[in-house]
């Protein structure tokens, strides 16, 4: 019985989630409503309570699927033998497999999120620094394998691979633009990579 009822509860979680992602990229954080939610789902506006306290619980779910899977990549990352440059380009490819999954997680992580300084939290904001640290370590790996320059810190090398990734996908989310398959997110980000990894190349070892 605990089991069946576990299933439901699941499957009415995960209705709402994917409403709540396709109202909000609609409507915006603070336009959509939990009614809008319910209608959207299917499902009567009171169970929508059942499941989450209020719109804010609702869309702490929401943000905390996506940290969860990335930070899930980065430490599968650290502890890898991989190239730093496989590395990197794994952090792309997340990004932009996720948009191509997942289009609306990524519009809210882009609009309501990234771009948001209303909706920029305190913990949030943790979670981005734990992301740029992670990243920063996987450059300093790099540095410390005479990969990349050392006369640019790691830190602002961070900032430049960070703000070019999410430079262009905000520009293809903001555009509505689609991505067709797994070669032309591999062709993206080989093209991402192959630019900052030139700019970044230790030219010692050119």
């Amino acid at each position: 019985m605990k089991r069946d009822l576990d299933a439901v509860k699941k499957v009415k979680e995960g209705a709402i989630f994917d409403a709540a992602l396709r109202v909000i990229k609609q409507r915006g954080f603070h336009k959509a409503r939990m009614s809008d939610i319910a209608r959207e789902a299917g499902i009567s506006y009171g169970l929508v309570y059942h499941y989450f306290a209020n719109k804010e619980d609702l869309f702490d779910v929401i943000a905390n699927r996506w940290w969860a899977d990335l930070f899930g990549l980065m430490a599968e990352l650290k502890d890898s033998d991989a190239h730093v440059h496989q590395k990197l380009g794994r952090v792309i490819f997340y990004f932009l497999d996720t948009y191509h999954r997942s289009p609306e997680l990524m519009n809210i992580f882009i609009t309501e999120i990234s771009r948001s300084s209303t909706n920029l939290t305190s913990a949030r904001l943790e979670d981005f620094k734990g992301f740029m640290a992670e990243t920063e370590r996987i450059i300093t790996e790099g540095q410390e394998k005479g990969v990349f320059r050392t006369d640019f810190k790691a830190r602002y090398l961070t900032y430049i691979f960070l703000g070019s990734l999410e430079a262009f996908v905000s520009t293809m989310v903001l555009a509505d633009q689609k991505i067709k398959g797994d070669p032309q997110k591999r062709r993206i980000a080989e093209s991402i990579l192959e630019v900052f990894v030139n700019g970044a190349r230790n030219q010692q070892r050119s």
